[in-house]
C-alpha cells in the first residue's frame, strides 16, 4: 500500500511540474536571458490604412519593403504590438536601433521577403522602384535576411534596403540591379548615417 501511494505521489508531482512548465511556455515564461520562451508572434497584415510608426506615412501606398516589430514589454505609441513601417532604411531600422538603446527588447522582427513575392519594378521620372507588399504571408524573419544596399532600386523614401531570404535571389538582384549584400547586424547606426 505504501509503495502504491509513493508511486502515485511521484506521478502527481511529475504531473504538477509538467503543468507548470507548460503553463510558463504558454505565458511566455522567462528562460533567464531576458528572452521570452515559446513561439514568436506571427506577422500581421499591414494593409487597411495603418500609419508608419516612424514617419507617419500610410503603409501600402508607397513603393518598397515594409516591416514590423513585436516588443517584449513595450509597444508603440497609440496601438498594441507590432510597431509597423513602410520603409526599412528610414523607418524600421532607425526605430529599432533607437528603442534598443532605450532598453526595449524585440520579440520578433519581420520585413517583406522579396524571395517569396512576385515583385515588380517600375520606372518613374528616371528612377526604378520596387513594389510594396502588405499581406501577412509576405513577411519573413528580418534577422535571417540578406539585404541589398546601394542598388539602383528605390523604395518610397528613396534609397532602400531590399531583403531576400534566399541568398541566390539576393545575389541575382545585385547582378542585375547593382549594390551589395548585407546581413541584419551590418545595418547599425553608423551604416544608416552614411547610407541616408
Amino acid at each position: 500500500m505504501t509503495r502504491h501511494t509513493s508511486t502515485r505521489r511521484a506521478f502527481l508531482a511529475a504531473g504538477a511540474t509538467t503543468a507548470a512548465v507548460s503553463l510558463a511556455g504558454c505565458l511566455g515564461g522567462d528562460d533567464g536571458d531576458d528572452e521570452p520562451t515559446g513561439p514568436k508572434p506571427d506577422p500581421i497584415d499591414l494593409s487597411g490604412g495603418k500609419v508608419d510608426d516612424q514617419g507617419g506615412m500610410i503603409i501600402g501606398e508607397h513603393f518598397g519593403p515594409n516591416g514590423q516589430i513585436f516588443y517584449v514589454d513595450n509597444s508603440p505609441e497609440g496601438h498594441d504590438n507590432p510597431a509597423w513601417f513602410h520603409t526599412l532604411s528610414v523607418g524600421l531600422f532607425p526605430y529599432y536601433l533607437a528603442h534598443e538603446r532605450e532598453g526595449w527588447t524585440a520579440r520578433a522582427i519581420y520585413v517583406t521577403d522579396y524571395s517569396t513575392v512576385d515583385y515588380e519594378l517600375a520606372t518613374r521620372d528616371g528612377q526604378t522602384y520596387i513594389s510594396t507588399h502588405t499581406a501577412a504571408d509576405t513577411f519573413g524573419d528580418a534577422e535571417s535576411m540578406s539585404y541589398v544596399a546601394d542598388s539602383g532600386v528605390h523604395g518610397g523614401m528613396g534609397k532602400e534596403l531590399i531583403p531576400f531570404s534566399d541568398e541566390t535571389d539576393a545575389a541575382s538582384f545585385v547582378e542585375t540591379q547593382g549594390g551589395r549584400r548585407l546581413a541584419f547586424d551590418d545595418v547599425d547606426s553608423e551604416f544608416l548615417q552614411s547610407y541616408r
